[in-house]
C-alpha cells in the first residue's frame, strides 16, 4: 500500500521563522535569511503582515501590506543593492 498526498500545494513561498534579528523565508526549497538590518522595513511590522508574503513571478517577493517587494539577488546580496545611494 502507498500513501499519497491529498490535494494540490497552493504555496511555494512561505516565512518559517522570526527572531530578534530578522526572517527566513522558504521559497521553492530555497531558504533565505532576511535580516532587519538589510531590510529595515520588516523590523517593526506585525507578523501577519511579515508572513504575508507572495512571491508574483519567480524569484520576486512582495509584501502587499508593506508595500514592500524585493529580488532575491537583493536578498542573496544586500550589499550590492545599498539603502542609501552614494
Amino acid at each position: 500500500m502507498s500513501s499519497s498526498s491529498l490535494g494540490i500545494h497552493t504555496s511555494e513561498t512561505e516565512v518559517t521563522n522570526v527572531s530578534a534579528h530578522g526572517f527566513w523565508l522558504l521559497s521553492r526549497g530555497k531558504e533565505l535569511f532576511l535580516s532587519y538590518k538589510d531590510f529595515p522595513w520588516f523590523k517593526d511590522a506585525s507578523i501577519g503582515k511579515v508572513i504575508a508574503v507572495e512571491e508574483v513571478s519567480p524569484g520576486h517577493f512582495y509584501w502587499p501590506e508593506l508595500d514592500v517587494d524585493l529580488g532575491i539577488q537583493s536578498i542573496e546580496n544586500p550589499e550590492k543593492y545599498p539603502l542609501t545611494s552614494k
